[in-house]
């Protein structure tokens, strides 16, 4: 597994608020255009992406990826779906898994890797009920509290 380098990281924070992840994957992102330079920028959101597949391919839908300043004619469509690159094993368990009540595969993370290609970290997830999400404040909130004294 790649991992992220220190430069470009945009994550989800909301991701892990809504949801509880149960499995964890890399995917490469499929991108044209002037979308790497913008995205090697920080001018990307996850705010509201989530996977689902088409063809037997998983595609994110919702990743904002904002038009570069100083492209030209060749610039992109923000709000666009891209392809994620998986291997057919972790596909096929992900689309077994994604047909569960219940369950749905939510983008966490996007960075480039070390070796220069940018990545998304996805998680297939379940959604968390209002009581789960008091009780994960009220466990940040006491983790915070130990660590200050």
């Amino acid at each position: 597994m790649a991992r992220p380098s220190g430069k470009v990281k945009i994550n989800n924070k909301r991701a892990s608020f809504d949801y509880e992840f149960l499995e964890e994957y890399d995917a490469g992102i499929v991108l044209v255009g002037t979308e790497i330079k913008s995205l090697r920028a920080g001018k990307a959101s996850l705010q509201d992406a989530y996977c689902y597949f088409s063809g037997g391919e998983l595609y994110v839908r919702g990743m904002n990826i904002a038009t570069y300043f100083w492209g030209s004619w060749g610039g992109h469509e923000p709000l666009r779906d891209r392809k994620l690159l998986l291997t057919k094993k972790e596909l096929r368990h992900l689309a077994q898994a994604d047909k569960q009540k219940g369950l749905t595969i939510v983008a966490v993370r996007a960075y480039i890797a070390e070796n220069g290609f940018a990545k998304l970290h996805i998680a297939l997830a379940k959604g968390k009920k209002e009581y789960d999400k008091r009780q994960t404040i009220k466990e940040n909130d006491l983790r915070r509290e130990l660590e200050r004294s």
